[in-house]
């Protein structure tokens, strides 16, 4: 099979500056389509029809991909056939004519509303290590909004207790984000009382780590909230992004302008943050249908 994996990865490393999690779905969505092109006995991902692309992407709703799939899918291989034009070996790509069978439907994140978050954080038993470790991260992911992979990869000079603040740093950006009382006193707690034990090692310069002063995984992360979440009662799904959605929405529902939402968020467009109007109109004219004594009226 000749294609260009090798070639657009690099591009997606060093051109797009794209992540790692990014990087491996796309070169997962091409390797998958590969894959199907061989079957197909074609050779060559440069000469490919359109025709045999919409057949592709007519496959993966017939195997009961959803449409959130597809539509990523489909995003991969036009970003795949952009490439090829750019370095010249592809002048017609397929994907100009490309069609899904439905319009990807947009579904609203879930948030935990205050009271949620509250039980939440009250859930890590600050009488041992994990204990306080724990209510550190939670605490910081609700004063900050920042994201899972973020935080995971904070170092301890990324932080300025004294001051109150989080310096958050990546490729493309990066920005200050302040901290509330709160946050400040479960992560000087956790600083001064714990991170030291549960890492040994004074060259380790991660604020976080798993129990054993090894790298904490984001899917790792994602069971402790998992956790506190079934203690404290939550019954909503879950994600890694939870907390950080929460904190945008309350933010919006306490009088916070978007755009300083977004600045918060470390968001590139405004378009990214105006989900949480819609959340918060919904949460409102959800309200409304409900105790309105003739809004419940048949």
């Amino acid at each position: 099979m000749r294609d260009f994996s090798n070639e657009f990865r690099s591009y997606l490393s060093c051109v797009k500056r794209s992540s790692k999690n990014t990087i491996e779905s796309y070169m997962r969505d091409l390797e998958r389509y590969c894959a199907f092109l061989q079957k197909s006995l074609v050779e060559d991902t440069t000469t490919v029809s359109s025709a045999l692309l919409q057949q592709y992407i007519d496959s993966l709703y017939q195997e009961g991909k959803s449409e959130a799939t597809v539509t990523r899918i489909v995003s991969t291989l036009k970003g795949y056939y952009r490439f090829l034009q750019s370095i010249e070996v592809c002048s017609q790509p397929p994907t100009e004519n490309l069609h899904r069978q439905h319009k990807a439907e947009k579904k609203l994140p879930e948030i935990l509303d205050y009271k949620e978050v509250q039980k939440l954080l009250e859930q890590p038993d600050t009488g041992d290590l994990k204990g306080i470790r724990d209510k550190a991260m939670l605490e910081l992911l609700y004063a900050t909004g920042i994201r899972v992979s973020e935080l995971i990869t904070l170092n301890v000079e990324d932080i300025n207790l004294p001051v109150g603040i989080v310096h958050l740093k990546s490729a493309k950006s990066e920005r200050i984000v302040p901290l509330y009382k709160e946050a400040v006193k479960t992560l000087s707690l956790y600083l001064t009382q714990v991170r030291h034990i549960i890492i040994a090692d004074s060259k380790v310069k991660r604020l976080f780590t798993n129990m054993n002063g090894a790298d904490l995984t984001r899917q790792g992360f994602w069971k402790i909230i998992k956790g506190y979440a079934a203690a404290a009662g939550i019954k909503k799904d879950i994600t890694p992004h939870t907390i950080r959605h929460s904190f945008a929405a309350h933010l919006l529902e306490n009088g916070a302008e978007l755009t300083d939402i977004k600045e918060l968020l470390g968001h590139t467009d405004i378009s990214s943050t105006q989900v949480y109007s819609k959340i918060i109109k919904q949460k409102y004219a959800s309200a409304y249908t409900r105790f309105h004594p003739m809004a419940r009226k048949n």
